[in-house]
């Protein structure tokens, strides 16, 4: 019997029905169609008009529960990543939970921004290997258009809402999660940020009439990290387990810019085909960009399949997982 690896043996996403696109967009600010494609990749994004984060992981975890035959009453351990949890407290992974019916879990919230799902993924893996939890699912889940401010352009083009979910089991087959690099750096708060609404500014009349409680960020200095840690952490992985582009078969990478991911898998030496692309469908998704790309593309994804999944977010956080597919579709 081999070591005990967390394996992906399952994946499903959901995204609200309510499409956002660039010529909408353009009524709402000063932008266009052709500004927003060739600055980022995104042509529409999906809007959650009514519910909260909570809701959208309810109908993910709902399908995943039913697609892989798993009892709610059977899950270990639920870690949700979200930068838009229903309340501060209690926190969004007991409420859904409690919606799901997953009695015998418990569960987090992890806040990484663009990372998050990573973060959890990594995290969620060792209570597998430790072999004290066979079900452990990890959510990434993100209602962008609460905390995004419609009259910025900087942001509004860019996020979605949108949650995938992916349950993890044993595996000893050499399948499942192998590494994993993980990064952070507080210094970059500064360029990515909700000032309003944590104990460093508390709700006020100010605060909202400032719209703090709105994203922000400084573009030109994100951009620059991003395409910088986001590549050089994804070539490290493969570095570090003395992989080649030949041996990759899908590079994951986080769909915040189109022109990030372009440099991602050059720095990896990858060709387009084995890069997963959505970004022009949801826009960026935050937490829930990357389990939406492994729902998009699983039936295109073989057992045995070698996948770097690749993230940069807000914190600064990042960090590239490198995983074997365990199933085939």
């Amino acid at each position: 019997m081999g070591k005990i690896t967390a394996a992906i043996t399952g994946v499903q996403g959901y995204l609200p029905d309510y499409v956002l696109t660039n010529d909408e967009l353009a009524k709402m600010v000063d932008t266009t169609d052709e500004w927003i494609t060739t600055r980022t990749g995104i042509k529409e994004r999906r809007i959650q008009k009514e519910g909260a984060s909570s809701d959208m992981a309810v109908e993910a975890v709902n399908g995943l529960l039913k697609k892989t035959g798993t009892d709610p009453m059977d899950v270990d351990l639920v870690i949700l990543a979200t930068v838009t949890p229903d309340h501060p407290f209690p926190s969004t992974a007991n409420i859904l939970c409690d919606k799901v019916g997953m009695k015998n879990a418990w569960g987090f919230d992890l806040i990484a921004a663009c990372s998050g799902f990573i973060y959890a993924l990594s995290t969620g893996a060792q209570f597998i290997e430790t072999g004290k939890y066979k079900k452990v699912i990890i959510v990434g889940v993100d209602k962008m258009s609460s905390i995004i401010d419609y009259e910025d352009r900087t942001t509004c083009i860019i996020f979605g809402d949108g949650c995938g979910a992916v349950l993890l089991e044993p595996n000893n087959e050499g399948n499942g999660i192998l590494d994993f690099i993980l990064r952070s750096d507080g210094s970059g708060r500064e360029f990515l940020i909700q000032p309003a609404g944590g104990s460093a500014c508390p709700p006020s009349i100010q605060s909202v009439e400032e719209r703090l409680h709105y994203v922000k960020q400084e573009g030109k200095s994100v951009f620059k990290f991003a395409v910088t840690n986001m590549a050089e952490v994804s070539a490290e992985i493969m570095e570090k387990n003395n992989l080649t582009s030949d041996d990759v078969d899908w590079l994951v990478p986080h769909q915040a810019n189109l022109r990030i991911i372009d440099a991602t898998a050059n720095r990896m030496g990858l060709p387009a085909e084995k890069v997963m692309i959505n970004i022009e469908k949801y826009g960026n998704t935050t937490a829930g960009t990357l389990p939406l790309c492994l729902w998009d593309y699983e039936k295109q994804l073989k057992k045995g399949d070698t996948l770097i999944l690749s993230a940069f977010g807000g914190g600064f956080t990042w960090g590239s997982v490198y995983l074997k597919w365990a199933y085939n579709s």
